[in-house]
């Protein structure tokens, strides 16, 4: 039995198979979000098409929080 596919709008991310909405909105300069995924790699990838995009430069990091591995953004311009 196969699963429906995932619909993912413009800027939302899906590293893992798992459709993860960012409020880009809400991202000012200095602000960072926290993506929980396996697949940082494939996050980096994805996070780097909307930062580019959007225009925005972005520095990040694979990290643990809460117990989720994952990575961080921050938006630096």
């Amino acid at each position: 039995m196969s699963r429906p596919p995932i619909l993912l709008k413009t800027y939302d991310l899906c590293p893992d198979g798992v459709r993860i909405v960012v409020n880009w909105g809400l991202m000012k300069i200095g602000f960072s979000v926290f993506v929980p995924c396996v697949n940082t790699e494939e996050a980096i990838k994805q996070a780097s098409k909307v930062f580019k995009q959007k225009g925005w430069e972005f520095t990040s990091s694979c990290c643990i929080e809460d117990g989720k591995w994952g990575v961080r953004f921050w938006r630096t311009k």
